[in-house]
């Protein structure tokens, strides 16, 4: 296959992600706030609400690994349409648990449409299995782009949605999972129909026609980062983004609530937050490829930082300042998931790459998972603003960290 061919094919690929991304996206995103209250429903418990998240997020990070080994054995087509599949099934399974208030099939379900994030995740990589170094991270940008579409339309289908469960006499908070059943099946679509070839298979397809996977095992995959630096660079990169965001954005609604802004206010924070995560992708994308993968990531440490500061020195009825501080956690975390995303996908083997993305979800959901409840300790012990600089402290280190790493 010639150059010309590999470009052709490798927009179609972007093209079918990006879509499949935004059906993920509407999906995914409006069960996050109709989760939460169906669990607090369930059980009569505000206390129990973020169990529907944790449980969530768990399952994007328990789902990682799997999506991996189904790479290597039969390519992106396969894993992500698994990933997808189970979100369907766990969207129903949360109808059938919010309908008959059953919190163990409410949890499943959440559990399940976890997957589907993890195959969302997934979807960045499968974006550049096939692209030239010039365009990387450019490529991956453009899936992760595709959530800003889901993140803003899919909690504002949480109206209509809620108005369709209850015509057929069900609880109007499943209506938001009767979206994401209908949405994820979609993306199941859309992946079988159109992500031909497949683009892991086509990359490590030898010139005598024959696969060159040797079916690495995770503990392979894992001695194989500790060899290269600029691996475990990049895993620490996007994990500590994402730790530094989630662990932020997840309590900032809390202590704002405690000095009693209206949810108006903190939605749209909390929106802003969102802006800053997605909507600039290209942008990071197209930087990174031009300036380096670890400047790029340098440039997200200190936006990082800035935010963790601006965020910590706010005061708690100041939303314009908190939002300022929102929005470039947002942005930061972009910066570091793209750049290290990409900077993985480019150092390790062809054959690794399924296993070394995946250990790199693993550790990032967990770390998003560890972020949340951490963060929740310290906002309770000590302050908010004691959260905003422990995170700050962290990502200083992987700041001093990264100027080791030779591009």
């Amino acid at each position: 296959m010639n150059s010309s061919e590999t470009e052709q094919i490798q927009k179609k690929i972007v093209r079918v992600l990006g879509i499949a991304q935004v059906l993920n996206g509407v999906g995914v995103a409006g069960t996050v706030a109709a989760g939460s209250l169906l669990v607090s429903s369930i059980t009569k418990s505000e206390g129990l609400s973020g169990l529907a998240q944790t449980t969530s997020v768990l399952g994007a990070a328990v789902m990682a690994l799997p999506l991996a080994r189904l790479t290597q054995n039969g390519g992106r087509r396969r894993a992500l349409t698994f990933g997808y599949s189970a979100g369907v099934i766990g969207a129903v399974l949360a109808i059938f648990g919010g309908s008959h208030k059953i919190l163990f099939f409410m949890l499943l379900g959440a559990f399940m449409v976890g997957a589907a994030s993890a195959s969302g995740y997934q979807a960045r990589f499968a974006a550049i299995d096939l692209a030239t170094p010039e365009n990387r991270s450019k490529n991956l940008s453009f899936v992760v782009w595709g959530s800003t579409i889901g993140a803003v339309t899919g909690p504002n289908l949480m109206e209509p949605s809620g108005k369709f469960a209850e015509f057929f006499g069900l609880p109007k908070l499943v209506g938001p999972y009767f979206i994401a059943a209908s949405t994820l099946l979609l993306a199941v679509i859309v992946i079988q129909l159109f992500l031909k070839p497949d683009p892991y298979l086509t990359a490590n397809t030898g010139a005598d026609g024959k696969s060159k996977n040797k079916h690495e095992t995770v503990r392979a995959a894992l001695a194989h980062i500790r060899e290269y630096p600029k691996a475990l660079f990049a895993i620490a990169a996007v994990a500590i983004g994402h730790l530094a965001m989630v662990s932020i954005m997840v309590m900032t609604p809390v202590h704002m609530a405690h000095f009693d802004v209206t949810l108006r206010i903190i939605g749209f924070v909390i929106s802003v937050h969102v802006l800053g995560m997605y909507a600039f992708s290209p942008i990071v994308g197209a930087l990174s490829d031009k300036i380096g993968r670890v400047k790029t990531i340098q440039i997200g440490v200190a936006i990082l930082i800035a935010s963790a500061l601006i965020s910590g020195l706010a005061n708690h009825h100041d939303s314009f300042t908190l939002g300022i501080g929102l929005f470039l956690l947002g942005l930061g975390w972009s910066f570091t998931l793209i750049a290290g995303s990409t900077l993985l996908s480019e150092t390790v083997s062809i054959e690794m790459r399924p296993s070394t993305q995946g250990a790199s979800d693993l550790v990032m959901n967990l770390m998003g998972a560890g972020g949340a409840a951490i963060g929740g300790v310290i906002i309770g012990l000590f302050s908010y603003a004691a959260l905003c600089f422990a995170t700050a402290f962290v990502v200083v280190l992987l700041g001093i960290w990264s100027f080791a790493i030779k591009e």
